[in-house]
């Protein structure tokens, strides 16, 4: 599992930050870096800082087979919150695409999210309820951002379900949020000041 390395995940946010010159663009892609980073470490609730995140945000995911909207904040730190004690906020990107506008994020990526075999197993997978793995799709995301360059929402959804993978996870390969954490704070940035 050695391609899997958690301080690479925003590797493509790092590769277009260093071409954008927009000073808007730059700033929506360091917000975007900085909240990933801080999901995958466990320190969701740092997100929803008022420079961060709107008051009322909204995310839609289609994925694995569920159309769910999470309605406001407590909707949504109520996923960050179970992920983290799960586990699932570890994942990875693979082959991802950006591209940033004055109110948007758009990715394109393989992404692969750590999950506990129990959770599967309850989601009706034929897999080790006491194992990890990690279950790969091929997400599009987008997310909108206001005009003081804060995140709206996530409109997250799988587009080729023939290509979900379900990956075991060696005892060893599996990262605890703790460990992510360590891993990933120098990663994680002070927002720039705002340039509008």
């Amino acid at each position: 599992m050695s391609r899997f390395d958690i301080t690479r995940t925003n590797a493509a946010v790092e590769r277009l930050l260093e071409t954008t010159e927009n000073p808007r663009h730059r700033y929506l892609l360091h917000a975007y870096n900085r909240h990933r980073y801080l999901e995958m470490a466990g320190r969701w609730k740092e997100i929803f800082a008022p420079e961060m995140t709107v008051d009322h945000p909204v995310y839609h995911f289609n994925v694995f087979g569920i159309n769910t909207v999470l309605e406001g904040a407590e909707a949504v730190q109520a996923v960050y919150d179970e992920w983290s004690r799960t586990g699932q906020c570890v994942f990875y990107t693979e082959d991802e695409k950006l591209a940033v506008g004055d109110n948007m994020i758009c990715s394109t990526a393989t992404i692969y999210q750590q999950t506990p075999g129990a959770l599967l197993v309850e989601a009706g997978a034929p897999v080790d309820p006491d194992a990890h793995y990690l279950v790969a799709n091929v997400e599009h995301m987008i997310w909108p951002y206001d005009d003081e360059g804060r995140l709206v929402g996530e409109d997250v959804w799988e587009i080729d379900e023939s290509k979900r993978q379900v990956i075991p996870l060696e005892p060893h390969e599996v990262l605890t949020v703790e460990q992510t954490g360590v891993l990933l704070d120098p990663l994680i940035l002070p927002l720039p000041q705002r340039p509008f």
